[in-house]
Formats: structure tokens, C-alpha cells, sequence
């Protein structure tokens, strides 16, 4: 069938567009001529608590203070999103195109708000916040981002209803919040929560130690810019019968670990990450389990084995819930419990990490890659019979999400994996196209990412020793690093799981 003419086709688009355009404001007069005291009662009412955007602020802050992990990272990505999508709405969607606001003499008195909007009608800006914020949070946790979707439709609705908005402008912001929700899921995936079937928890009989009698606590007081001050005082009031070790700067960490391991039944250990590794690997020696307080600046092992907080550390040592962990051995002699690391990773995480809290970590993630890129020190490696050329590589104990470049969190520490992600950047153009897949959500499927999870890895540094980093600390120059996982070796005081 042969296409019609240029000109009668545009006449046929206008004549649809015209048409639209009547029923649009055919429904929006049905709409406010329809007498209904709950409409009259309601509407209103959730109207302006959706200005600025405050329903939505105080939904965030509700669910970032009572809800589980998914739920306070669905709270953080419907901020971002929605923060966004106001930005495009106001400043690019409603410049495209110009229409008028309907007409509120159409609608009764009681549901009129009390400051008519001036700028242009299409898209609804409170339409398209809700959306960006209900799909955003339902990205991380569905059940919860249904029950918002449904009030982001009430409050696309109400803006009818109070005669700020014809039909398909709530329409039109809806689409728009969505789809740059979705777009950010894309650029940052969510967090996906293993499925597979795996081995129960190995949990150890141990007394319960109401008072801490035969524990060993061992605090750098100076960590975590004074944290670990702080904890010492909650250690002391929970736990009187405890035995306290400070330790000073010119302590031999390794000798304080090892002497208070040998007299306690309990070791524990309060300091940053790369404490808690010296701490972990002296516990393993002496065959005691290890109780870990988040007294660091980041946490990530405590955090991990859900002790974030010293008090849920406390009620694991006075409740005697002890399970096993992985470890992974580099070398056969060194511990890692948390990550390793070659090349530019260290200065990546420390970018992000400096920037997440100001811009949001997706954005700062994304600014992390590109000034690592630009700055980098590639390292050669090789590795099951091939030879690479990368800038960042990670290695991590058990299993991180999420997939790609930025890994944040772990499920579980006794999977008996080891989470390898690599960047080659020896190819043509390799920067660019990692930073084009990254903005795009793409990054996992580049040929240029790999992910391996196995219990052993090995590589070999070809143009000499690299400088290797262990738990967050730098570590030794090494010309070969072997990594293997000694499955559930470590019992760590931790919550029931």
C-alpha cells in the first residue's frame, strides 16, 4: 500500500493531535464538574502535600529509617531519581512544549488550591516526581514501589482533580518519571538478591557470656577519627567482665593480637578493616572465635556479618550465635577478609567514596571511572594462559553485588567463591567504550569486563612486581599473588542468620 503525501500526512497528524487534544479536555471537564465530597475532601489535601515534593521526602525517610537493606536502597535511588527528574521536567520537558493551563473556574471552590501554578502545563512535575520516585524505589524492592505506584497515580490524579492539569499532562509526567527511572537502571543496576539454593549456615556451640567473662577486646581507640573511643565506652558498660587492650601507635599489632588471643576464649576486635584482617588471621592461628565491633571509618566485614552497630555485636557475644566464615589465603600465608586489589581500584573506591555522599553513588561511580581512566597506571597481567592489560581489578571473599564495577555488598560470606572482576584496557579505544557501556548499563556484557567466581585464582605480574592492596591498606609489591578460599574457616560472633 502505497504512503500518503507528505502534506495530507501532516494534516492527518494535526487532525489526531487535535483530536486528542478535545477528548484531553473533555475528560478534564467531566472530571471537574463531577460533584463528589471525597474528591472535594481528599483530593486537595494530597495535592499539596505532594509540593516540593515532601510527601515523597518523608516517605524516603521513613523507609531509609525502618526498612531493610532493599528497602533503604530503593529510598536512596527514588531520591536520586526523583531529583532528576525535576530537573528535566522543569528545566527541559515544560520549555519544549508550551501549553496553557485548563481553566479552574471549572472546578468548585473546595478543591482549588490556593496559588494558581504559572508555568506550562505539559508534563505534571508532581506527576512525573512520583513516578521517578515510586519506579526508583521499586527497582530495589518491588512489593514496596507497587504500593507507591499507586499513590504516585493518586497524586497524577489529584492534579486533575484540583484543575492544575488536563489528563494527558498527568499522563505525560508519569511516562517521563518512569522512563528516567528505568534509564537509571540501566546506567546503575539494582541489586539482585542471590536465589540459588545454598548450604545452611555452620553455626558453633558456644557459652553464652552475659558479662563478657573470657573476652578479649582489643580497640584502637584513635580509629574511625574517634569512633573507636566511642566504642569503647559501649563495651565497657554492656560487657563488664570484659579484658580491654588499647592499642597505642607504636604497638606491634600483630604481638598485642597474638598475646590477647592466646589468654581469651574470645578475641575481639575493634578498628578499621585491615585491623580486622591482622585480628582475623591471629584468631585462625590460635583456633578462637572472633567477635568484630565497627569501630573503622567504613565497616564493610562488620557490616557484612550484620554487626554494623556494637550493640548487635554485644547481644551475638552475650547470646553465644556464632557461625563460620571464608576466608581467602593469599600466598598461603597472608588473610584477606574482605578485597584485594591491583592497579587504580584503590584510587577509584576512593574517589567514589569521597564524592557518593554529596552527588549519590551512582553519579559519583560514574566520575570515579572516568578520572581513574584518565589517571591510571595499567598493570600486565597473566593469567589461565592469557595475557591482559588492566586498570582495575578487584578480588573479593565470597560473592558481591551488585554485577559490574561498582561491587557494594555481600549476602553471604561462606560460599566458598572468590568475586574477580577485571577491566581490560589494552585494546583500541578501550577507555572510551568502557565509559560509553557504563553510561549506557552495559558494562557487564562489554568484552572488555570480565567476572569470574571461583575457589582459586593466580596471577602473575609480567613486567615485574605490582603493588598490591589488602582490605582497604596497601599492601607488598608482589611479581605473584595465588588466592584460595579456606571455606567457613573463621567463627565469627555474628546475628542468628
Amino acid at each position: 500500500m502505497d504512503l500518503l503525501p507528505l502534506r495530507p500526512r501532516r494534516r492527518a497528524i494535526r487532525q489526531i493531535g487535535r483530536g486528542l487534544g478535545t477528548l484531553d479536555r473533555e475528560v478534564f471537564e467531566a472530571v471537574a464538574e463531577s460533584p463528589s465530597p471525597l474528591i472535594d475532601a481528599v483530593m486537595p489535601r494530597l495535592t499539596k502535600a505532594a509540593d516540593h515534593s515532601k510527601l515523597w521526602f518523608a516517605i524516603a525517610a521513613a523507609l531509609a529509617t525502618f526498612g531493610n537493606p532493599s528497602v533503604k536502597r530503593g529510598a536512596m535511588r527514588g531520591m536520586l531519581t526523583l531529583g532528576l527528574t525535576s530537573l528535566v521536567t522543569n528545566q527541559g520537558a515544560k520549555r519544549v512544549w508550551l501549553r496553557d493551563r485548563p481553566s479552574r473556574t471549572l472546578v468548585p471552590l473546595a478543591r482549588q488550591t490556593r496559588r494558581a501554578p504559572t508555568s506550562n502545563s505539559l508534563p505534571s512535575g508532581h506527576s512525573a516526581s512520583a513516578a521517578a520516585f515510586a519506579v526508583g524505589v521499586g527497582l530495589e524492592n518491588a512489593p514496596v514501589g507497587l504500593g507507591l505506584a499507586l499513590l504516585a497515580g493518586l497524586v497524577g490524579m489529584s492534579r486533575i482533580a484540583v484543575g492544575a492539569h488536563y489528563p494527558g499532562d498527568v499522563l505525560a509526567g508519569l511516562g517521563l518519571g518512569a522512563g528516567i527511572a528505568v534509564l537509571g537502571g540501566r546506567v546503575v543496576p539494582p541489586i539482585v538478591e542471590e536465589r540459588l539454593p545454598g548450604a545452611a549456615p555452620l553455626r558453633m556451640e558456644v557459652p553464652k557470656r552475659p558479662r563478657g567473662a573470657g573476652v578479649t577486646v582489643v580497640v584502637n581507640p584513635a580509629s574511625g577519627s574517634g569512633t573507636g573511643a566511642r566504642v569503647l565506652d559501649e563495651v565497657r558498660e554492656a560487657l563488664p567482665d570484659a579484658e580491654i587492650v588499647e592499642l597505642g601507635e607504636d604497638d606491634d599489632v600483630a604481638a598485642v593480637f597474638r598475646e590477647a588471643a592466646q589468654r581469651a576464649d574470645v578475641l575481639a576486635v575493634g578498628g578499621g578493616d585491615g585491623t580486622v584482617a591482622a585480628a582475623a588471621s591471629i584468631a585462625l592461628e590460635e583456633g578462637v572465635p572472633l567477635a568484630v565491633l565497627p569501630a573503622g571509618t567504613f565497616n564493610h566485614f562488620a557490616k557484612d556479618v550484620g554487626c554494623d552497630t556494637t550493640a548487635k555485636t554485644v547481644a551475638a557475644i552475650q547470646r553465644g550465635t556464632v557461625s563460620c566464615v571464608d576466608v581467602v589465603c593469599l600466598n598461603e600465608k597472608q588473610m584477606v577478609v574482605n578485597t584485594a586489589s591491583i592497579g587504580a581500584y584503590p584510587q577509584f573506591v576512593q574517589t567514589r567514596e569521597k564524592l557518593e555522599h554529596r552527588i549519590g553513588k551512582p553519579l559519583a561511580g560514574v566520575y570515579a571511572m572516568f578520572h581513574t581512566l584518565r589517571h591510571d597506571q595499567p598493570v600486565r597481567i597473566r593469567y589461565d594462559n592469557q595475557t591482559l592489560q588492566t586498570s582495575l581489578f578487584f578480588l573479593g571473599n565470597s560473592i558481591y553485588l551488585p554485577s559490574g564495577f561498582a561491587p557494594s555488598r555481600r549476602t553471604r560470606m561462606d560460599d566458598g567463591l572468590i568475586d574477580i572482576r577485571i577491566l581490560e584496557t589494552g585494546r583500541p579505544f578501550a577507555k572510551l567504550r568502557i565509559l560509553a557501556s557504563l553510561l549506557f548499563g552495559r558494562l557487564v556484557r562489554s568484552p572488555l569486563y570480565r567476572e569470574l567466581r571461583v575457589p582459586e585464582f593466580a596471577f602473575e605480574s609480567v613486567d615485574g612486581p605490582t603493588i598490591l592492596a589488602l582490605d582497604g591498606e596497601v599492601g607488598t609489591e608482589l611479581s605473584e599473588a595465588s588466592f584460595s578460599v579456606r571455606y567457613r574457616a573463621l567463627p565469627v560472633f555474628r546475628p542468628a542468620v
